[in-house]
C-alpha cells in the first residue's frame, strides 16, 4: 500500500510538428497529442504519467480518464501498478480490451509506476533489475514523402547527431520507388550499418511478400508491419517467405494480441509501445512474452520513458528515436552517443514534463 489517491488531474496537449511527416497509412502529421495525468497521493508523493497519439482520438481518452477512470480510482489506496492496472482493466472492462481504454490506462498505469519508484527512492532501470548504463537507438524518421536527396539530407543529418542505425518508410504506390530509396540509404550508411523498413500497413500479403524478397539483398535488420497487424496468419507466411525478420507491435493493444503475433504470426521483432499497451506493466509483460520465445523486446516512440524500461530489461533491444518530440516538452535531455541512449538513474520513471513549455506549445 501506498497511500490514498487523493485527486487526479489530467490535461490535454496538442502540439505542432514541423517538416513533410507522411507515411503510408496515416498520410502527413502536422501536430500530435499529448494526455497526461498527475496522481496525488495523500502521503503527496505526486505520480506523473502519460501517453499520445497521432493526432486522432487524445480528447477521447482525456474523456474516458476523467469521466470513468477517475472516480474508480479516488479514495482508494494504492497498490502495486500491475494491481492498478487489473483493477482500472476489470473497472471498465466492458469497453476495456484495447482501442481508447488501452492508452487511458497506459497513461495512469505509468503514473503508478512514477508515484512507487519516488516513495521508492529508485530509478526504472535499477528497480526492473539488470540496470544497463546505455541502450542501443535507432533513429526513425516518417519520411514517406521526402525526396531521395530530402531523405539523405534527413540521414546524414541524423549521423551528426549521433546515431548510426536508422529506419525509413515504405509503401510508395511504385515500389521501384522504395527499393530505390533503400539504395541509396544503404550506400549512404554503409554495409554494416543497422537498418530498417517500415511500410505501415500499406501492402497486401502478396505485395509484402514480393517487397521482401526484392529487399534482402539490402542486409535489412527488420521489416516492420508490411500488412494489417490483425492478420496473424499472413505475418507467419510473410515470415516464412523471406530471410527479412518480420517486426510489429505498435498497433497491438492488448497482451493477448501481442501473444498472438509471436505464436500465430511468429513475428521475430516485437515492438510495444508503453503509451497503448498498458503502460509500463504492459510493456513488462510484453517483454517476458519475447523472453519465452528467445527475443530480445524493441520499443516504438515515447524514447525518453523507453530508455529507461529497456535499460532494466534484460532481453533488451532497440530504442526508436521516434518523430514526435515528447522529449523536448520534459527537463532532462536526450543525447545520443555513438548510437546509444542513457538512461535516468533519478527516482521516478524519469521522465518530467516542462508544464511552461507545452502550455506555451499547446494549439
Amino acid at each position: 500500500m501506498y497511500g490514498k489517491i487523493i485527486s487526479i488531474d489530467t490535461r490535454y496537449f496538442r502540439l505542432p510538428l514541423e517538416g513533410n511527416l507522411v507515411d503510408a497509412i496515416h498520410g502527413k502529421h502536422s501536430f500530435f497529442e499529448v494526455i497526461t495525468v498527475e496522481v496525488m497521493l495523500e502521503s503527496g508523493v505526486k505520480g506523473v504519467g502519460y501517453t499520445y497519439t497521432g493526432g486522432i482520438g487524445g480528447a477521447a481518452i482525456a474523456v474516458m480518464i476523467e469521466k470513468d477512470l477517475t472516480p474508480l480510482l479516488i479514495g482508494k489506496e494504492m497498490q502495486c501498478p500491475e494491481t492498478m492496472n487489473q483493477m482500472m482493466a476489470r473497472g471498465i472492462h466492458y469497453v476495456a480490451r484495447g482501442g481508447i481504454a488501452s492508452f487511458a490506462i497506459s497513461a495512469l498505469d505509468i503514473a503508478f509506476w512514477d508515484a512507487m519508484l519516488k516513495q521508492k527512492g529508485m530509478g526504472l532501470s535499477g528497480y526492473l533489475g539488470n540496470p544497463s548504463s546505455k541502450v542501443p537507438v535507432y533513429y526513425g524518421g516518417i519520411d514517406l514523402m521526402l525526396t531521395e536527396k530530402e531523405l539523405l539530407n534527413q540521414i546524414e543529418g541524423q549521423m551528426g547527431q549521433g546515431h548510426n542505425a536508422f529506419k525509413i518508410k515504405l509503401g510508395r504506390q511504385d515500389g521501384d520507388e522504395d527499393i530505390a530509396r533503400v539504395r541509396a540509404v544503404r550506400r549512404l550508411i554503409g554495409d554494416k550499418a543497422v537498418f530498417m523498413v517500415d511500410a505501415n500497413m500499406a501492402w497486401d500479403e502478396a505485395a509484402a511478400i514480393e517487397m521482401a524478397k526484392r529487399l534482402e539483398e539490402f542486409r535489412i535488420t527488420w521489416l516492420e508491419e508490411p500488412t494489417d497487424p490483425d492478420d496473424y496468419e499472413a505475418y507467419a507466411r510473410i515470415g516464412q517467405a523471406t530471410s527479412i525478420p518480420i517486426a510489429m507491435g505498435e498497433n497491438l493493444h492488448t497482451i493477448y494480441e501481442h501473444e498472438m503475433a509471436l505464436r500465430i504470426g511468429h513475428i521475430k521483432c516485437p515492438i510495444p509501445d508503453a503509451s497503448n499497451a498498458g503502460g509500463i506493466t504492459g510493456f513488462i509483460k510484453v517483454a517476458g512474452l519475447a523472453g519465452q520465445y528467445h527475443l530480445k523486446v524493441h520499443s516504438h516512440g515515447m524514447q525518453e520513458l523507453h530508455v529507461n524500461i529497456l535499460a532494466g530489461l534484460e532481453n533488451r533491444g532497440y530504442i526508436e528515436f521516434h518523430s514526435f518530440p515528447i522529449w523536448q516538452y520534459t527537463k532532462r535531455p536526450l543525447i545520443i552517443r555513438e548510437g546509444y541512449l542513457e538512461p535516468s538513474d533519478l527516482p521516478g520513471t524519469g521522465v518530467e514534463f516542462d508544464w511552461e513549455k507545452l502550455e506555451k506549445m499547446n494549439q
